[in-house]
């Protein structure tokens, strides 16, 4: 088969990174259209800085990365250096990128490049607020058909919250955009905590992409060591959770996951629960399913993915 054409749309973020890393190591599953940077995790100064800079470390300086929103749908930006530290890369020191900013913005890529590719071909795989996706949905409404499928990480329903009691940090941060997302009518599949809190970057997993003795491979180390101090204090896990690169597994080993077509709403409307994802889990509304959210995944099959195709890097 050839390889599935997707574009990527995140707030880098250590966890993205380890999400770019992976596809961009799969050229036989996955053909990378673009990066497009949005904020979140820190401000898009930085977001689309730090895509660049793991392209660069992937040795894809080729790869277009695209700017995009600098802001939520309507509410102020709320990010995460209090996780990802100031640069939202902290951790090893990486040279800035030498590759420049794909000209043109993001939101425009991702339409342009909807309306160019047959229908059905092209997937989107927003690792980070919604805000890009959204404002192409709304920009260009034809291009919602012509999604062959939007895999996000984003959400929860078993573990509720984590930035707040109720929600996830992506969904919060812009829900109207998730709220739009949700109701576009595209092919949705969810990785929401639930899923990534299995993922988790136990000591030996670390020193498994240390021993690899390549410069990704200690990036991907260091970038653990880093973030995981925030997860090993809030939750008392022997690790931290990988989120976002279960995105990029999922397109490659899809039978690594399991889960269930529900119906999701995003909480719009409520201060006290705002960005929450409503997930009918056990069916006990009338509302008619939008998205397979995901429940599990077999996480020593998804490290042995990520550490084999990290080390082709």
């Amino acid at each position: 088969m050839p390889p599935r054409k997707i574009i990527i749309d995140t707030d880098p973020g250590q966890d993205d990174a380890v999400a770019i890393l992976l596809a961009l190591a799969s050229p036989q599953e996955i053909e990378v259209l673009g990066i497009t940077a949005v904020a979140g995790n820190v401000p898009l100064a930085l977001t689309q800085k730090n895509a660049r800079i793991v392209c660069e470390l992937a040795g894809a300086p080729q790869t277009p990365v695209y700017a995009g929103c600098e802001a939520p749908l309507r509410r102020p930006l709320v990010t995460a250096e209090h996780v990802h530290g100031k640069t939202g890369l902290d951790g090893p020191v990486l040279p800035d990128p030498k590759m420049p900013l794909a000209p043109g913005h993001a939101v425009d890529f991702i339409i342009d490049t909807l309306r160019a590719e047959p229908a059905g071909t092209v997937t989107l795989c927003p690792l980070g607020p919604l805000t890009n996706i959204a404002t192409a949905l709304a920009k260009a409404p034809d291009i919602a058909p012509r999604i062959r499928e939007i895999v996000l990480m984003g959400g929860a329903y078993f573990q509720v919250g984590n930035i707040t009691p109720t929600a996830e940090f992506n969904i919060y941060v812009d829900p109207h955009a998730a709220a739009a997302v949700f109701a576009s009518g595209a092919p949705i599949t969810v990785m929401p905590l639930d899923v990534t809190h299995k993922a988790l970057v136990t000591a030996p997993r670390v020193e498994a992409f240390r021993a690899l003795g390549t410069h990704p491979g200690r990036m991907v180390a260091e970038w653990t060591d880093f973030f995981e101090r925030f997860d090993k204090e809030k939750y008392g896990s022997p690790g931290a959770p990988l989120h976002d690169p279960c995105v990029i597994a999922y397109l490659i080993r899809p039978e690594l996951f399991s889960g269930r077509f529900i119906n999701v709403e995003i909480e719009t409307t409520s201060e006290l629960t705002m960005g929450m994802t409503v997930a009918d889990w056990w069916g006990v509304t009338d509302r008619p399913a939008n998205a397979t959210f995901m429940g599990d995944l077999d996480a020593d099959g998804f490290f042995a993915l990520l550490t084999e195709r990290i080390a082709r890097l």
